[in-house]
């Protein structure tokens, strides 16, 4: 009898943020099973192209959504006989960040933007694994630098303050806010750069450091 092989995936939790949403790209199926149906971008372990499911991710981010260099991180890995009509499968799931300013490779290539809070019914187990991601990113954005790597390089104090709640999901105390990023020195201003969006110029900033900064109390 032939031995059966499950089936192994990568899927990618893009996150963005417009206006005051918290928000995730879908895009359609372009084959069975769930054909036209929006999910996550994801795809195949490639065995003969791929090092790791992490490679996968970030050739998998490269093709269906014409982006490289963002934050990226393992979430979970989702298995099961139920979970794709196809039969047993896993599927390693990521999430990444990326900027509003960054999307118009992904909306070039077919992808909705959707908030979390308005994600249509997902084929798999599509749903569960947005629905971890925005936990991750949640409890992890309330202790690190995070929700920064969904700014341009470049942003202005309120910016970041702004950033902060969309992420958590609570306002926060513009003073209180400033003290504390102020004391855990997580950000630098740019030399000579000011926002010039509004009638009263507003400094700009940038993080301290590329990688991700955890600190020892919350934001």
């Amino acid at each position: 009898m032939d031995e059966i092989r499950p089936i192994l995936t990568v899927d990618v939790v893009l996150f963005t943020i417009r206006g005051s949403d918290l928000c995730v790209a879908l895009q359609r199926r372009d084959r069975e099973p769930f054909a036209g149906r929006p999910a996550l971008i994801g795809g195949y372990v490639h065995v003969d192209e791929d090092a790791d499911t992490l490679a996968t991710a970030g050739r998998v981010l490269r093709d269906k959504a014409g982006l490289a260099g963002l934050f990226l991180e393992q979430l979970a890995t989702f298995s099961g006989p139920g979970r794709d009509p196809r039969g047993w499968s896993a599927s390693v799931a990521y999430y990444a960040l990326v900027p509003e300013a960054r999307l118009a490779p992904v909306l070039e290539r077919g992808s909705e933007i959707v908030p979390v809070e308005a994600i249509p019914p997902l084929p798999f187990d599509h749903e569960r694994i947005v629905a971890a991601g925005v936990r991750r990113l949640r409890n992890k954005g309330a202790w690190s630098s995070l929700p920064a790597f969904l700014l341009p390089e470049h942003f202005t104090l309120p910016q970041l303050r702004e950033i902060y709640e969309v992420v958590l999901g609570m306002a926060l105390n513009d003073s209180a806010f400033r003290r504390k990023i102020d004391e855990l020195q997580v950000i630098e201003p740019v030399a000579g750069a000011f926002s010039r969006a509004s009638d009263r110029p507003a400094r700009l900033y940038r993080l301290r450091q590329e990688a991700l900064q955890e600190f020892n109390r919350m934001v």
